[in-house]
């Protein structure tokens, strides 16, 4: 699922291509992607982009009149930048939206559909799709630390549900996690000031290097291959190779639709984390599917962890 250093590459590469620039038409080839009917989705057409924002892991287009496009990729939405009025072929391509200079082709690859579009008019209805997470850039250690610690939860559960923390996913978690040498199992209400300072650090730093990096380069193409195994990852998508700090083998816990990767040396002082307990654990801490953790709505916690 494309994470906040993805949707901010996608948003970089739009913003010179239809910034300022009219919506001719949007085509649609599957009518499942539309999730509103009112106001129609005929009412962006012949309206210019006025703003481009990230709301979570959703990338939302405004045009005059306070109208807004919000589209949700889900797991294996693309989009793609093609030559315009490019044509919809197959059964993975579900709308394009058509500017003078190029159709904005959406694409979802797999058999089912969990990709969204929205039609929305003015703020409040942007801050009702918002799942509520704190935005880790606008936020300081109290604010992050209470958002998180909410309810006790595993810091992987905490850092990717998007009540507690925007845009975080699964690949970044378990980068965050790397950094911080924390264990993705450890319970957020028994870390110490010392252990709470290293996850927001590594938060902060690991999301600015993977956005500065794929900013630059979105700069130069449009992402055409938007993935949740990059080159140059510590952990994730590298089970079995060796960790860029130890040298010991990269592990893996796997359950549902999720994988998490980790290294034990760095992470649980040597334990593996892969046995019935944990699998318990996860059961009771972990929703069984992406969907139903993206589905999880709350307001905004304040740094008193109360909405």
């Amino acid at each position: 699922m494309p994470e906040l250093p993805d949707i901010a590459a996608y948003l970089t590469a739009l913003e010179p291509r239809i910034l300022s620039r009219p919506l001719e038409a949007v085509r649609l080839a599957s009518p499942f992607l539309l999730r509103t009917a009112h106001p129609p989705l005929s009412t962006v057409s012949g309206r210019s982009v006025r703003a481009l924002r990230r709301i979570g892991k959703r990338i939302a287009i405004g045009f005059e009149g306070e109208l807004w496009l919000v589209v949700h990729l889900m797991i294996a939405g693309r989009l793609h930048w093609k030559p315009p009025k490019a044509r919809l072929s197959g059964r993975q391509s579900l709308a394009a939206f058509d500017f003078p200079e190029g159709s904005l082709v959406l694409t979802e690859a797999g058999t089912k559909r969990r990709a969204s579009l929205h039609v929305l008019v003015g703020e409040d209805d942007l801050r009702e799709i918002d799942p509520g997470g704190v935005e880790v850039f606008e936020s300081d250690l109290p604010a992050f630390r209470a958002a998180l610690t909410a309810e006790n939860r595993t810091l992987k559960r905490a850092l990717t549900d998007p009540r507690l923390v925007s845009g975080i996913g699964n690949a970044y978690s378990d980068e965050i996690l790397h950094a911080a040498q924390l264990s993705p199992v450890a319970l957020t209400h028994k870390l110490s000031p010392e252990q709470w300072q290293r996850l927001f650090d590594a938060t902060r730093t690991k999301l600015t290097f993977w956005i500065d990096r794929l900013g630059a380069e979105a700069r130069v193409a449009f992402p055409e291959k938007v993935t949740a195994f990059r080159e140059g990852m510590a952990v994730h998508g590298r089970y079995g190779k060796p960790c860029p700090r130890c040298g010991e083998k990269i592990q893996r816990i796997r359950y549902a639709d999720n994988e998490t990767n980790y290294c034990a040396r760095c992470q649980t002082g040597g334990k593996l984390l892969a046995d019935r307990g944990l699998s318990r654990l996860l059961g009771a801490d972990w929703p069984r599917t992406l969907e139903e953790l993206e589905t999880l709505k709350r307001p905004v916690w304040t740094a008193a962890g109360q909405s």
